[in-house]
């Protein structure tokens, strides 16, 4: 398993967020709305205490520290933001995010 820095997923993370927001939520300012400030904080705080080491990408670790809900919303998050990168040519996110 290829370990990966938790700061490097909290910006991969942050930019499929902030995607999903604005395309979804269409919030003012291109703040994020309640629901997905609240998703990208828990999974800062996971990301910051996970127990590994080294820390493996959360889709390739055996242990799963979000709770069905939000792992549920990330999946979805991130299926519908990586489509977006794929429709609009941004293959450079998604090569960061699997290859990195």
């Amino acid at each position: 398993m290829k370990s990966v820095s938790p700061d490097k997923q909290l910006q991969m993370l942050t930019k499929f967020i902030e995607v999903y927001c604005g395309k979804k939520h269409r919030t003012a300012d291109e703040q994020l709305c309640d629901e997905c400030a609240e998703l990208l904080d828990y999974a800062a705080d996971r990301l910051t205490k996970c127990p590994m080491d080294p820390k493996p990408k959360c889709k390739d670790c055996t242990v799963h520290c979000y709770d069905d809900a939000h792992r549920a919303r990330i999946k979805e998050i991130m299926k519908f933001s990586g489509m977006y990168f794929v429709k609009r040519g941004r293959l450079d996110w998604l090569v960061k995010y699997f290859l990195n």
